[in-house]
C-alpha cells in the first residue's frame, strides 16, 4: 500500500462551507431586517458576500491579512459593494454568523461513508486553516472529529497551509512520512501545492469541475471517486 496517512481539509473539502453560510446568512437577513436597511436581495446579497469571503480567506492563508480583519471586512466590504453605508452595518451581525455558522451540519455528499471507508485502510488526519473554535464547533456538531488521529489547526499550530511548517508538524503528529502521505483538499494554493512543496502527494477536490492548471495531476469532482484512487 502506497500510502499510510491520508490529510482531509475540513472547509470546501468535507463540510460544505458555502452552503451552510447561505443558511446562515438567509436566517440573519431575516432576523436584522436587512431589507429594511437597503439589502433588496438575500441571493444577491450572498452571492457578494461568497465572492468576497473566498478572496479574504485565499489571502489570510497567504498571511496578508490577519483573522480579525477577515472577519471585519469581509461583510461590510459586501455592503459597501452593493451601495450601501458601511456604518449601517450592524457590527452583531458577523458576531452572530460566527455563532451559528458553525452548528450547520450540511456535508459534501458521501463525506461520512468514504471517512468509513477509507478509516479501515488508513491512518486518517484533518489541517485546517480554519479558526480553532468554530473547527472543533464543527467537527463535533457533524461527528467528522470521530475519523482522525489527529486534527491540526492553522490558528492553533501559528501558520497557514501552504506553509511547509504546518505540514511538517502535521506529519510529526501523524508520525508519518510525506512520500507515504496524501493531502485532499479544495485548495490549489493552500492544500495541493503546499503538500506538494513537501514532496507529498495531493488530491484536488473539484466539485464546481474548475479548469486544472496543468501541474495538477489528480482530482476528484465528488467524494466518493476517492475509492477509486485510494
Amino acid at each position: 500500500m502506497k500510502y499510510q496517512n491520508i490529510f482531509f481539509d475540513l472547509d470546501h473539502t468535507l463540510w460544505d462551507f458555502d452552503k451552510n453560510a447561505q443558511e446562515t446568512i438567509h436566517e440573519l437577513y431575516i432576523t436584522y431586517d436587512f431589507k429594511g436597511l437597503g439589502v433588496d436581495s438575500v441571493d444577491l446579497f450572498i452571492e457578494t458576500y461568497t465572492k468576497n469571503n473566498h478572496r479574504l480567506w485565499r489571502e489570510y492563508h497567504l498571511g496578508y491579512i490577519s483573522k480579525s480583519e477577515l472577519r471585519e471586512r469581509r461583510f461590510k466590504e459586501t455592503f459597501v459593494e452593493l451601495g450601501l453605508d458601511a456604518q449601517v452595518f450592524p457590527d452583531s451581525f458577523e458576531e452572530d454568523y460566527v455563532k451559528i455558522c458553525p452548528t450547520k451540519t450540511n456535508l459534501f455528499p458521501h463525506a461520512h461513508e468514504i471517512l468509513t471507508y477509507l478509516s479501515g485502510k488508513y491512518n486518517l488526519h484533518l489541517i485546517s486553516n480554519g479558526f480553532k473554535e468554530s473547527t472543533e464547533y464543527k467537527l463535533k456538531n457533524t461527528k467528522l472529529g470521530n475519523y482522525f488521529s489527529n486534527v491540526v489547526i492553522s490558528e492553533v499550530v501559528g501558520v497557514n497551509k501552504p506553509d511547509k511548517a504546518i505540514f511538517e508538524y502535521a506529519l510529526g503528529l501523524a508520525k508519518g512520512r510525506a512520500e507515504e502521505s496524501v493531502m485532499i483538499g479544495d485548495s490549489l494554493e493552500a492544500d495541493i501545492r503546499g503538500a506538494k512543496n513537501l514532496g507529498m502527494d495531493a488530491i484536488y477536490f473539484n466539485p464546481n469541475f474548475l479548469e486544472v492548471p496543468q501541474d495538477i495531476d489528480q482530482q476528484i469532482n465528488n467524494l466518493f471517486q476517492l475509492r477509486e484512487i485510494l
